[in-house]
């Protein structure tokens, strides 16, 4: 079974996940798992994982990078790289996110760096049409599961980058996807790998507050195989630079996994399979 056809632009699908993103806002901004007190006294940091592999797409540094920051929530790492001195821009569906987000960028003296958009991102390019114009598509963590199309995803990317751009891309690992914490040692198969018709999913909490009551409890998220985002973004014109799997991610994917400080959230024993990934992808200057 292949999705059936999805309006990107709107429908049920994108109302009922920007009511629960928009309800969720002043949850994670309140949050220990945002906490923001880093970037507000100068030295913000991303997740180990983004620390150890931007190097490669940014080996001379961000100061004058034009960056494009896709899904951006509320801002908080999208003025990380601000900090370090690239110009930025970041984009959302959920207004309170941007709100969120152009406030946080007052409060830590960069507003002159960052803009923020309100954007459904599949109307980006009509809504910011500036094609060849960054340096780097930044997006991580959370992000293609709210989408149902990776092929338009992955030609909005290109088509945003200059030649010679760069994209990085981190997220849960599909793989990972098709477990469900129910109790036991480990997580067990809940979800089908194959890409097939949106799993609706109705549950309370939010990974920044598991406690968290909300009116708004509805969800479509989708499942994208590793092989089939990869090869969505070699069709639109990316090279691809390298392609990672991670041990830990940072947030509580399964209850069954712990925290260790520096790292993140990892299994408690053996590494049974990879929770994250991430990769790095270049728009050639030629044909």
């Amino acid at each position: 079974m292949t999705n059936r056809p999805v309006d990107l632009s709107g429908g049920e699908w994108l109302e009922t996940n920007r009511a629960q993103w928009d309800e969720r806002v002043p949850v994670h901004v309140g949050s220990p798992m945002y906490d923001q007190s880093a970037l507000l006294a100068g030295n913000g940091r991303l997740f180990l994982v983004e620390e150890s592999e931007l190097p490669r797409i940014a080996p001379e540094g961000w100061e004058g990078l034009r960056v494009l920051h896709l899904q951006c929530h509320f801002g908080a790492d999208t003025l990380v790289l601000a900090q370090r001195g690239a110009t930025v821009v970041g984009i959302d569906f959920s207004k309170p996110a941007i709100q969120e987000a152009r406030g946080l960028a007052d409060r830590a003296g960069l507003a002159d760096r960052a803009r923020f958009i309100h954007a459904n991102v599949y109307d980006a390019r009509h809504i910011l049409p500036e094609p060849d114009s960054f340096d780097v598509v930044f997006t991580t963590w959370g992000t293609i599961g709210w989408l149902p199309d990776t092929a338009e995803w992955a030609r909005i990317i290109a088509w945003f980058l200059k030649p010679g751009g760069r994209l990085y891309f981190a997220d849960g690992h599909p793989a990972a996807f098709v477990f469900e914490s129910r109790g036991g040692a480990l997580p067990t198969f809940a979800y089908p790998y194959a890409e097939v018709e949106p799993i609706v999913i109705d549950e309370q909490g939010t990974y920044a507050d598991e406690t968290a009551q909300f009116e708004h409890t509805r969800t479509f998220e989708w499942m994208h195989p590793l092989g089939k985002t990869v090869t969505d973004l070699i069709d639109s014109g990316l090279r691809l630079d390298f392609l990672h799997e991670h041990y830990s991610v940072p947030w509580r994917m399964f209850d069954e996994l712990e925290h260790r400080e520096g790292v993140g959230w990892r299994w408690p024993g053996e590494q049974w399979l990879p929770l994250g990934m991430s990769l790095g992808a270049t728009k050639p200057l030629g044909p």
